[in-house]
């Protein structure tokens, strides 16, 4: 039988959600960083911004289905999100797109975090 979220505390539906949000902004940010070309078009920063939503992905997966070993997931996909949010912010240059992946990646770094740490 299918439980859905019902079993789960709401910090953790909270992180699944700030997971899937990270992980669609990241996935977007990489395809309009490719399109503005130049520094933001590097290897290095697209392996960043799809580095986060590859961890968001799987931290999100771990947690829906409860898996013992998601608060470690938490804890990579935290570092991930602080990273991808420390580039977007330094190379934005007032780009709205980019400012609001690395807004998005704090606060799911954030929630991440606490996941990780109630293990």
């Amino acid at each position: 039988m299918h439980h859905g979220t019902q079993g789960m505390n709401a910090e953790m539906q909270r992180c699944i959600q700030e997971c899937l949000n990270c992980h669609a902004i990241c996935t977007s940010t990489a395809v309009h960083c490719l399109g503005m070309g130049g520094e933001h078009a590097s290897a290095q920063h697209i392996t960043t911004l799809l580095d986060c939503a590859e961890a968001c992905q799987t931290s999100a997966n771990f947690m829906l289905r409860g898996s013992p070993l998601h608060a470690r997931t938490c804890g990579v996909c935290a570092e991930a999100c602080e990273r991808c949010a420390q580039e977007c912010e330094q190379m934005a240059n007032g780009d709205q797109q980019m400012l609001a992946c690395a807004e998005q990646c704090r606060r799911c770094a954030e929630s991440c975090r606490q996941m990780a740490q109630m293990a």
